[in-house]
């Protein structure tokens, strides 16, 4: 619900007293004029989603006659202002908060302090606005209503005038000292927990350094100081172009058809292989033996999660060890049901694309997992290319209370480049940009997403050919013919008319960046070469079908397919492999 626009709102004068002054009707709108402010009119003020009158006083509707009128003014500016500093008081930039806590409209409502004066906006109907997310969601999904503002977390005392602590040592917000390795290393050292309330890029004294291209060197890091640098220092008309279609989730009877569809083995690479995608494989309901197929067709196999648990913020707060038990676990699964051996499940995407900050790429490094693919880049100009933790992120952490990575990791990130979904880029206005595909909500015909993905390829391909990500949940192809029908036309439209093109694996992209080969080059690229075209029959005709229970599942029986012996139990996070042995 993170992108849903919220309607402005009216905020009432008994929710502010007769002492105070009021907001008055801020009103839904998309024109850009503005109507300066006069004695007795309010300014709009435009802000992207809506336009809001300036706050005035109570008394703005009176008439003053011309001897009165400046001292009536500054009085009510002073009324305005002060109110305005109490109400902002602590508030932190760009945080939304409520005058009146409870349910019903005080749960839609809420104001911000900006430098041009308060803003309002209500969320719309059957929405509640979630405090702690900072954006409507489904009223069900809130349970903070009788909260005004965010929790306000103790701060560690990192910058004083006169040292705290001795070297090596900093400050909690009780001014108790503990070693400066322990902050924001995702377990709460200090007593009050304050060693992990600021651990963004800016603050973590942890953090790791700007790029340093002395320093970092193909292959084992790359990074550029605004990530889109060409790996190689290759010129952009010299770089294959290079796409990755990734579906995330179960892979079973819903979808193998259209897999099966959209990688028939007649589209072909120029270097005549065929092409491939990535999938991130999430456990429940998956078919391992359509997996296992999958993957001896040359395609990747990368983890999603055991569970896919749907509380978002359990992703953006779990520990080393829930990190490793979800996507550790996974591979076990995959690996073992899927009778994949060849360790070739290397990357990681987690569900609902919530970053899981140090935590989350701790885990990666120790389980020695290649790759991520969760954080999104916002929509930029030129794209970013794929980046190693070593150094800074060369972007802002995107998204509503993300938490991405601040330490130094030795791990790659497939960074999600934001998508540009407006219909007609030359003269549309500004719209924010959409990671998966299914999530461009204004795509509704099939020429819509053609032109869609034209021009997206063309942002890519004019410009520094990062690779071009189309990120998708299979339903959404399979339950719209004619969005499937205009993706198969543009694959078939790029292959072939571009020789230059390549539809390849989230590896083979790390593959190539190791070892920069320009497009001639390309086309015997050994990397690019493996599992080439793949014929013969399946690992089996007619896999086993296990029901299977679980204890951390009661009540329920599911069906496990594969073509290796059924296990005791359901494979679960305490027991991947099903065998009984619990973690």
């Amino acid at each position: 619900m993170g992108d849903v626009t919220a309607v402005p709102c009216r905020l009432k004068k008994q929710q502010w007293g007769d002492n105070f002054p009021r907001l008055s009707l801020c009103r839904a709108s998309y024109t850009r004029e503005l109507v300066e402010p006069k004695t007795r009119k309010t300014r709009y003020v435009h802000r992207g989603r809506s336009l809001c009158f300036r706050l005035r006083s109570k008394h703005s509707h009176k008439d003053f006659s011309n001897e009165g009128f400046t001292r009536v003014k500054r009085q009510e500016d002073k009324k305005e202002e002060s109110f305005e500093n109490e109400i902002c008081k602590e508030k932190e930039a760009g945080e939304w908060f409520r005058l009146v806590a409870g349910e019903g409209d005080n749960c839609r409502d809420v104001i911000q302090c900006t430098s041009s004066g308060l803003q309002a906006i209500r969320c719309p109907a059957g929405l509640y606005f979630d405090i702690e997310k900072q954006t409507c969601d489904w009223k069900d999904s809130v349970n903070n209503c009788k909260l005004k503002n965010k929790e306000r977390k103790s701060k560690p005392l990192l910058y004083t005038e006169e040292p705290l602590c001795q070297d090596g040592y900093l400050a909690c917000a009780d001014q108790s000292c503990i070693e400066r390795g322990l902050f924001c290393n995702g377990e709460k050292d200090c007593t009050d927990g304050s060693d992990e309330n600021i651990c963004d890029m800016d603050n973590d004294p942890n953090s790791a350094p700007p790029c340093d291209p002395a320093v970092c060197v193909l292959p084992d890091c790359f990074c550029s100081e605004d990530g889109t640098s060409i790996p190689g220092d290759l010129p952009a008309k010299d770089v294959p172009q290079m796409i990755t279609i990734t579906f995330d989730d179960a892979i079973n009877n819903n979808n193998i058809g259209l897999y099966k569809e959209i990688f028939n083995g007649k589209r072909k690479n120029p270097n005549g292989c065929d092409i491939k995608a990535t999938f991130f494989v999430s456990h429940k309901y998956t078919n391992y033996s359509a997996v296992q197929e999958m993957h001896r067709k040359g395609h990747e196999i990368a983890v999603h999660s055991i569970s896919h648990n749907d509380n978002e913020r359990f992703w953006s707060n779990a520990t080393v060890d829930e990190w490793a038990k979800e996507m550790a676990g996974m591979r076990v699964i995959v690996e073992k049901f899927a009778n994949i051996t060849d360790n070739t499940v290397v990357g990681v995407r987690a569900p609902y694309l919530r970053v899981g900050g140090n935590n989350q790429f701790t885990m990666m490094e120790e389980q020695s997992f290649l790759y991520d693919s969760t954080i999104t880049a916002a929509l930029n100009n030129p794209p970013l290319w794929p980046y190693t933790m070593y150094f800074r992120m060369p972007h802002r952490c995107h998204g509503n209370l993300q938490h991405c990575p601040t330490r130094s990791h030795a791990v790659w990130e497939m960074v999600m480049n934001e998508l540009d979904r407006r219909e007609d880029p030359q003269n549309d206005e500004y719209l924010p940009g959409c990671a998966m595909v299914d999530s461009c909500s204004n795509i509704l015909t099939g020429d819509q997403f053609l032109d869609f993905l034209n021009h997206n390829f063309n942002r890519h391909y004019q410009q520094n050919r990062a690779p071009l990500g189309l990120y998708f949940h299979a339903a959404w192809l399979k339950n719209n013919p004619e969005f499937l029908d205009a993706f198969l036309y543009w694959i078939d439209d790029i292959l072939e008319n571009q020789k230059d093109v390549y539809f390849v694996t989230m590896t083979q992209v790390i593959q190539w960046i190791q070892n920069p080969r320009t497009i001639s080059e390309s086309k015997n690229f050994e990397s690019w070469k493996e599992k080439c075209v793949v014929d013969g029959p399946p690992a089996c005709w007619v896999p086993h079908t296990c029901k299977l229970t679980a204890k951390d599942i009661p009540g329920e029986t599911i069906n496990l397919q594969t073509c290796v012996r059924c296990p005791n139990n359901y494979p679960w996070i305490d027991d991947p492999t099903g065998d009984g042995f619990y973690l």
